[in-house]
């Protein structure tokens, strides 16, 4: 079994495209740092919506230590405002393979 988010952020009107290059040149690389895969990702140009899944490992115990790892980070410290600037608003929902 894997555990997963599945997370579907709205983007403000515009800035979809800084938001794939943020997301793809610094966020990806530094939640790989952390253990946490990025297993897929789309866009829904519609909605303005960047949808993807992250997994996290084999229990829900996994989550916690790698967000903390994550989110402890210096570089997310000193960017957490920066990065939630391109969104609107997030879901997120726990989902498991089976």
């Amino acid at each position: 079994m894997t555990v997963a988010h599945l997370r579907t952020y709205t983007i403000k009107d515009g800035e979809m495209d800084n938001w794939l290059s943020l997301f793809n040149e610094k966020i990806v690389p530094l939640m790989s740092e952390a253990g946490i895969k990025v297993e897929s990702t789309w866009v829904n140009e519609e909605e303005n919506q960047f949808v993807w899944i992250r997994s996290y490992g084999d229990s829900e115990s996994d989550i916690e230590a790698k967000e903390a790892a994550f989110y402890g980070s210096d570089w997310w410290k000193a960017n957490v405002d920066h990065v939630r600037s391109h969104m609107t608003g997030r879901d997120i929902k726990l989902i498991k393979s089976v």
